[in-house]
């Protein structure tokens, strides 16, 4: 594969490696005796049991260990529910393990799991920082396993929220947290930017509060780009709210609403949150 014209992003394996598997750990706890009709429960995600994000955990993994997707039983691009490719892929897992009992799903997460585990322990670092294709376009192997953290966290919490079940602080502010608000911090500067339109010369601080709390600082000069300050100048635009209310938005799991405070230029600040929702 030709190198992307970005630079490439290079993550230390086991910064990382820790979040994915606290990651998939929290899973499994919150499956592990759970009642079939917990398995059976709807999420926010449109078409999707707790089973089947569970289903999608299991076949990103095994696709990544060289499992190919089954055949789907039906014309899954044809599901309101799904609106592309990847969705697609999706789904064939989903339809796959729609009817596996509790036992055999938790047996299925765990080995593919562990089979993951062993195969990104041991990998070179030369193969963990070669460029491949990644949700996000051409990069690291490692910012793919970053974005794998962040994927399988933002599942963890639509189980919980599915279940009732949600997260402690001390849960919400472990290394997968964290990296999925690092992974999700870079796509600031596109939705700040295009999706929010905010105008040249803005400088925008989100404020997340709580147990994920961090600021993130978008400066427009020309295009959006994340910035570590804004070297002494205030902010154009301040958008307060929830760590983790501030995931949801973005994952499109929850419609804007009260709790997001902003100051300054108000209608710039209202159109990034109302197009916050950037996850595929």
């Amino acid at each position: 594969m030709s190198s992307p014209t970005r630079p490439v992003t290079v993550l230390d394996k086991f910064a990382v490696l820790p979040g994915l598997f606290a990651s998939w750990e929290a899973i499994e706890r919150l499956l592990t005796g759970l009642a079939v009709d917990g398995w059976h429960t709807r999420t926010a995600l449109p078409g999707w049991r707790v089973q089947d994000v569970v289903s999608h955990v299991i076949g990103t993994e095994s696709l990544l260990a060289g499992i190919p997707a089954p055949e789907p039983d039906c014309e899954v691009s044809a599901l309101d529910h799904v609106h592309n490719d990847i969705g697609v892929l999706n789904e064939c897992w989903v339809r796959h393990l729609g009817d596996e009992t509790p036992d055999d799903m938790l047996a299925r997460l765990g080995e593919i799991t562990a089979q993951r585990t062993t195969m990104l322990t041991g990998m070179a670092e030369e193969v963990w920082n070669a460029v491949t294709m990644t949700p996000a376009g051409p990069d690291s192997y490692s910012r793919f396993m970053r974005i794998r953290t962040f994927d399988c966290w933002m599942h963890e919490q639509d189980i919980r929220e599915a279940l009732g079940r949600p997260a402690s602080s001390a849960e919400l502010a472990g290394p997968a947290g964290r990296l999925a608000l690092d992974e999700m911090s870079v796509s600031m500067g596109f939705v700040v930017g295009k999706r929010g339109q905010a105008p040249d010369g803005a400088r925008v601080a989100i404020e997340l509060t709580g147990a994920l709390a961090r600021t993130i600082c978008v400066a427009v000069d020309g295009r959006a780009v994340v910035v570590d300050d804004f070297g002494g100048a205030e902010p154009t635009t301040s958008i307060r709210v929830d760590g983790l209310q501030f995931t949801r938005l973005c994952g499109g799991r929850r419609a804007p609403a009260a709790g997001v405070e902003i100051s300054g230029d108000d209608e710039v600040g209202r159109r990034i949150v109302e197009n916050l929702a950037y996850v595929i």
